[in-house]
């Protein structure tokens, strides 16, 4: 037989409380009672149970017809709302401390400080893109098994950086300057196993030299040739364009100078290029705190940032340096830009997922997700769109068919909300409890 998890006390209201143990045959769970939101994008179904037997679902569906499962303990959540863990396919993680990032700061404990915030605010799955230390893998394996306390992890390691360019965080990432020395960088990512491979494409707005296109192309054969997918950091239409069709597989945020046009769309529907991140929470809180700023009073907010961030998104002085820079009078055009390019990719049939770009400062882990969420009902998605966006096509993405939906077989990564978010997309603030792997995670503090 072998090792499961058992769960030894169960609860979620009224008091109750939650324990799981290593090293005994694990205990059938019965969650009933409660609306689902299953992250397919369908309607909503009252008065649902589901049945978890370790860490996967084993049955979902109408309350009444729960299969006998003698032993089992129950969890009552009538009047609430159960969703998909969303699933965000771009954040950098552990180089922030009070708005500085720095490589000083990445260290096992602060990754897993920003894992265990990712899963209280129900976000259950992130992806790290390109800026971790090689410590990063481990953290990842040892969250694959079992029921978890903290997202669970993809990485793409160290990502590309032209030399002198943009992107990456000084002393992590290893700049090139030639396609040779850009292969063999992508050969010894690959030898550390990363999940990905990641490059950044853009110059600051003409601040900074960009990558050729010589080692943008070398970076993605070498890519391939290592078995791995590649993604790019993307600003400029025309850069899109060539990377598509150098056979780049995503791109990390929507393209931000102009419409994307037909040819663009149909090179990524030809070669099946993902826009996997939209990352509009990420225009948004680039220049949203230029002045004083409501969310940062929002208890929900305040819940993701430590004290001395607030005191510093706050501050005049930073408020006066975002206002005063050399891009701000660009960036709430980029960010209208941003909104317009994914609602045209998303109805021209693009495949798209879910990303923030969260971590680097202001931007908050945990907080940034819901952020991204009520941008993307503002660019015109329902807010069912915009769950199935953050769940089920994010998960598509990954390629392991075990998450991102409420369905037999899929792993119990799973958020109780106290309101309805197809109603109001703001409801999936509401959070009553968050599970992954069947485990109940401490909540925000």
């Amino acid at each position: 037989m072998t090792t499961r998890w058992k769960r030894l006390g169960l609860g979620l209201l009224a008091g109750a409380a939650a324990m799981c143990a290593v090293g005994a045959e694990a205990a059938t769970v019965v969650y009933h009672g409660f609306t689902l939101i299953d992250g397919s994008g369908t309607a909503p179904k009252a008065d649902q149970a589901m049945v978890v037997d370790d860490a996967v679902i084993t049955w979902v569906g109408p309350a009444k017809q729960v299969p006998r499962t003698p032993g089992a303990a129950r969890v009552d959540l009538k009047r609430k709302y159960l969703m998909p863990g969303i699933v965000d396919l771009h954040i950098h993680i552990g180089t922030v401390r009070d708005l500085v990032q720095k490589e000083g700061y990445f260290t096992p404990d602060s990754v897993r400080k920003d894992l265990r915030t990712y899963a209280a605010f129900g976000v259950t799955t992130v992806q790290s893109m390109g800026t971790d230390k090689d410590s990063i893998i481990a953290i990842r394996d040892t969250g694959r098994n079992g029921p978890q306390t903290m997202a669970r992890l993809l990485t793409a390691g160290q990502g590309l950086v032209f030399k002198g360019g943009y992107g990456g965080v000084p002393g992590i990432n290893h700049p090139v300057a030639t396609p040779a020395e850009a292969a063999a960088e992508v050969d010894a990512q690959a030898k550390k196993g990363v999940d990905y491979i990641k490059l950044w494409m853009d110059d600051e707005l003409g601040a900074m030299p960009k990558m050729p296109y010589s080692i943008s192309k070398a970076i993605i054969d070498a890519g391939h040739r290592n078995g791995k997918r590649v993604l790019a950091h993307v600003f400029y239409l025309a850069d899109a364009k060539e990377l598509v069709a150098q056979g780049i597989d995503g791109f990390m945020h929507s393209v931000r100078d102009k419409p994307v046009d037909a040819e663009l769309i149909a090179a990524m529907k030809a070669r099946g290029v993902w826009q996997g991140a939209a990352t509009l929470s990420r225009e948004a809180a680039v220049y949203a705190f230029a002045a004083d700023n409501p969310r940062t009073r929002d208890p929900f907010f305040r819940q993701a940032a430590d004290p001395a961030t607030i005191a510093g998104l706050e501050s005049p002085e930073r408020e006066k340096t975002i206002a005063t820079s050399r891009i701000y009078p660009a960036l709430p055009r980029i960010d209208e830009q941003a909104r317009d390019n994914i609602m045209l990719l998303a109805k021209s049939g693009v495949k798209y997922g879910f990303g923030t770009d969260a971590g680097p400062p202001g931007r908050l882990p945990g907080y940034s997700e819901h952020w991204e969420l009520e941008q993307l009902v503002k660019a015109g998605f329902t807010p069912a769109e915009a769950i199935h966006t953050a769940t089920a096509r994010s998960a598509e993405w990954l390629g392991t068919n075990d998450r991102g939906l409420i369905a037999p077989g899929r792993l119990a990564d799973f958020v109780v909300l106290n309101a309805d978010p197809t109603r109001d997309i703001l409801n999936s603030r509401r959070i009553a409890a968050v599970y992954i792997g069947g485990s109940k995670v401490p909540s925000v503090r």
